[in-house]
C-alpha cells in the first residue's frame, strides 16, 4: 500500500461547474486541506462539492482574501472533487493523500 501526500488541485475557478479532481483507479483519497484565494478587490463566492454532495454552496469569500478549511474527507476511486465560481479570480487548493 502506497501513501503520497500532494497538492489535489491547484486551479483558477471556471464561472460554471467543472471536476477539478478525480480519484484514480484503485486509489482511496483522503482531503486535508482545502484553501480558496480571491485576489479580486471585490468580493466574490464558491460553491465546491465532493462526489456531488455540496460542500460549499455559494459561499462569500471576501476581496483579496483567503480562506482555509481544515477537514477530512474519505473519496473513493472515481469520485470527483467539482467546483465553480462568480469569478475566475478565485483560486482553490486542495491537499489530500493518495492511497493506493
Amino acid at each position: 500500500m502506497a501513501t503520497t501526500t500532494k497538492a489535489l488541485v491547484r486551479a483558477a475557478a471556471a464561472t460554471s461547474t467543472a471536476t477539478l479532481y478525480t480519484v484514480p483507479a484503485s486509489t482511496t483519497t483522503v482531503i486535508s486541506n482545502i484553501v480558496v484565494t480571491n485576489s479580486a478587490a471585490s468580493a466574490a463566492t464558491f460553491t465546491l462539492t465532493l462526489n456531488s454532495v455540496d460542500i460549499f454552496t455559494t459561499t462569500a469569500i471576501a476581496a483579496n482574501s483567503t480562506l482555509t478549511i481544515d477537514l477530512k474527507q474519505v473519496l473513493a476511486t472515481t469520485q470527483i472533487i467539482a467546483g465553480f465560481a462568480s469569478a475566475i479570480t478565485v483560486k482553490f487548493h486542495i491537499s489530500g493523500v493518495e492511497i493506493s
